[in-house]
């Protein structure tokens, strides 16, 4: 029985538990993702970190999301009322939706129903997910215009370039996933990864994907929507209380859905680790969501490993480095897995598809020591101009100082 059959046996009460178990989890994991941040950066800068409210400092996020709900809720004078309060909402509800279609465990009994931990299975399920995530990028721009503010408007219109950037290049990395999957349902997806992950058999994809996604949710070094030494504080400056605590949730949920898709889409989903397989059948089958969350916690660690470590990128190197590498090296990407997969599946010779993924490496390897030459002879003249002297009138230093002795001058002044 497939995935999609079992969900569509699902009664309304079940859809609704599981809903609500959906619901729990990611707030859950907000609220621990907060506070592992936060110790985790603080290790990293050899501090403690939050360790004062609750064991380890455990219940800090939970007191800091009470203290923005109390906090007096303002709004501008100039601004556009209704967007102003509609924005928060739909970053933060976007960012839950795309959970619908993420296959969180196999097959479980839930009430004495046989299941699985999916609301939904679209045959396009992934392109719902990218559909949802650029949908989310509306709540920003809107909070920026709506403020009546320069500085949140020009995060907002920065975080509408930027998403426009990577969401390019993330779903252009997705590609060669759908061609060896054969499909775009994230059950299915899962389902093919029995044998081979495809973060190894489609490395440069699950590369791309990794680097898009950290871009797509505005975190470090990507941060440019919310850069504080330009921007104050981003698109949400002029917010406080309870919506920017939205926005605040809607960003580390955020972080937990995409990494959630990376995980179904070239991490195996909820599959265990090659060789514990036999760990799948524990609990009734409920195991295998640890090991789902445990893929996505690697993932948050890498973002919070990110913040600590790289500076800011400037804006102009973000934006190239989106449109002039990462779109590129997808497409060129998408057109060696298509050729490999058609050889394969039209039963070309095994030595004919080794020579071809051998030409393509080599390829790779004059590319890019091309580029390297390139970029050696670009620093050498640039050297050189700054070497040879000025095409342009350039005036004399005074060489020799004349000076005057004050002490005599009233003696004659003697004159060095």
């Amino acid at each position: 029985m497939t995935t999609a059959e079992l969900i569509g046996a699902d009664s309304g009460g079940i859809i609704a538990i599981k809903a609500l178990l959906v619901f729990i989890f990611c707030v859950v994991l907000t609220l621990m993702s907060v506070w592992g941040e936060r110790r985790l950066v603080g290790r990293m800068q050899e501090r403690p970190g939050p360790n004062r409210v609750g064991p380890f400092g455990l219940i800090q996020a939970l007191a800091d999301g009470v203290k923005l709900a109390l906090k007096e809720d303002l709004i501008p004078a100039a601004a556009d009322k209704i967007v102003f309060v509609i924005a928060p909402i739909i970053s933060a509800t976007t960012c839950f939706m795309s959970f619908a279609v993420i296959p969180i465990t196999g097959k479980v009994s839930l009430f004495g129903h046989t299941t699985a931990m999916q609301l939904t299975d679209l045959p396009v399920g992934v392109l719902y997910v990218l559909a949802i995530a650029s949908v989310g990028v509306y709540g920003i721009v809107l909070a920026g215009w709506s403020s009546g503010s320069t500085y949140p408007l020009l995060g907002g219109l920065r975080s509408s370039a930027q998403v426009i950037s990577y969401e390019v290049a993330m779903g252009l990395s997705l590609v060669a996933v759908f061609i060896y999957a054969g499909s775009m349902s994230t059950s299915d997806i899962v389902a093919a990864q029995s044998t081979w992950w495809y973060g190894v058999v489609l490395f440069p994809s699950f590369a791309i994907y990794a680097i898009s996604m950290v871009g797509e949710t505005n975190r470090a070094p990507f941060d440019l929507a919310e850069a504080e030494g330009e921007l104050v504080g981003g698109f949400h400056t002029e917010y406080s209380s309870l919506k920017f605590a939205l926005f605040f949730l809607a960003e580390y949920v955020n972080i937990i859905a995409v990494s959630a898709l990376a995980t179904t889409l070239f991490l195996g989903g909820y599959h265990a680790l090659p060789g514990l397989g036999f760990t799948e059948s524990w609990l009734g089958g409920w195991f295998t969501a640890l090991w789902f969350f445990s893929k996505v916690l690697v993932f948050f660690f890498v973002f919070v490993w990110l913040r600590g470590t790289l500076p800011r990128l400037r804006y102009d190197q973000f934006m190239q480095f989106g449109w002039k590498i990462l779109i590129p090296v997808s497409i060129l990407w998408i057109l060696v897995v298509a050729t490999l997969r058609a050889l394969s599946l039209h039963g070309a010779p095994r030595v004919m598809v080794v020579g071809f993924a051998s030409a393509i490496v080599l390829l790779v390897m004059v590319v890019n020591l091309g580029f390297d030459n390139a970029k050696k002879k670009k620093l050498e003249v640039l050297e050189e101009e700054v070497v040879s002297s000025p095409t342009f009138a350039v005036p004399t230093i005074p060489m020799h100082v004349s000076s005057i002795n004050v002490s005599n001058s009233g003696k004659g002044g003697d004159h060095v």
